[in-house]
């Protein structure tokens, strides 16, 4: 087995290509991923994010451009990544009629882990998840929450290098969601690197050191989630659910109140004005009294990053 790069990067893509039938659905994207970070990708339903996962873990052969993981060709060396690897996907393919712990030992057996060690590494991984009380538990009478731990758990009896998560709290309920997040960080805390797909705002702030921001194909940014909020919008903004001629209101407002705002995004009769001084615009605006159905301050997102991008809130969905 090829060793793993001391320091650096685990995974480099640069002018990374997929098309299915012609049509670009990643479209020439560079990022690379740092040994032991927690990397996300964040996007709406067909950005791109699950075609560039499959290809990093070889699922599916790139189009154009090059992918390195692990400082192996993704397309020629897809089977040496693949050993080295941890994925959880989207869908569910847990053994439904076997226990916790036989679900465990068959995926240990197919990596040939020895029976000796087999037995402690598998408790020490149900340890980590919260489901050492569970392990002769079928499968099929487990909570989503506990089935996502499951599958996460059994991603890890490699000691993988990269540890791939798509969509991981995807149909969770937000108790199951929160109970998931609190086990990835014990995880991150092992120093694992992690590569994280999701299009949750709070998941990808919670969980990522940097991440990317895609939409359709294409990376739209690049950063640490305070990073882009510092960048794209500030600290607060104002929301203004206008009840008429929204863009005059727009542009009246952004030639009274210059030195307050950052910027200004105007999406149907909403509009948002990004600002360091919210509670000074608050009180400006309120004199002027424009035709408002409501008002709401509050601090900003990734979600506001992701809608000054795109000019579309993150949960608008695309047919990938």
């Amino acid at each position: 087995m090829p060793e793993l790069p001391v320091a650096g990067k685990i995974i480099t893509a640069q002018n990374l290509v997929k098309r299915y039938n012609g049509k670009a659905v990643v479209d020439g994207i560079d990022f690379h991923v740092h040994r032991g970070e927690c990397f996300g990708i964040l996007g709406p339903n067909g950005a791109g994010k699950t075609t560039t996962v499959r290809m990093i873990y070889g699922l599916s052969p790139i189009s154009d451009g090059e992918l390195m993981v692990l400082d192996m060709d993704a397309n020629r060396c897809s089977r040496e990544i693949r050993k080295q690897l941890g994925v959880v996907s989207q869908d569910n393919n847990l053994d439904p009629d076997l226990t916790v712990w036989e679900n465990l030992v068959m995926f240990a057996r197919y990596y040939g882990l020895q029976p000796a060690h087999i037995r402690e590494h598998l408790q020490k991984l149900l340890t980590l998840m919260d489901l050492a009380n569970r392990s002769h538990t079928r499968v099929e009478t487990l909570s989503g929450g506990m089935k996502r731990r499951l599958a996460i758990a059994r991603s890890l009896i490699n000691n993988p290098a990269l540890l791939i998560l798509d969509e991981p709290t995807t149909g969770l309920d937000p108790q199951a969601r929160h109970l998931v997040w609190q086990q990835l960080r014990s995880i991150k805390k092992q120093k694992i690197t992690i590569l994280l797909t999701t299009h949750y705002l709070e998941e990808a702030t919670k969980l990522c050191d940097r991440l990317i921001i895609m939409d359709h194909g294409r990376i739209l940014d690049e950063g640490t989630p305070p990073e882009l909020v510092e960048k794209h919008v500030g600290p607060e903004v104002l929301e203004l659910g206008l009840k008429e001629d929204p863009a005059r209101w727009q542009e009246s407002i952004i030639s009274r109140y210059p030195k307050l705002l950052k910027d200004s995004w105007l999406l149907g009769n909403t509009l948002y004005l990004y600002t360091n001084h919210g509670g000074k615009l608050l009180q400006e605006i309120q004199e002027i009294t424009p035709p408002c159905q409501y008002h709401l301050l509050r601090a900003t997102t990734l979600e506001d990053v992701f809608l000054k991008l795109t000019g579309k809130e993150l949960g608008a969905t695309d047919v990938e």
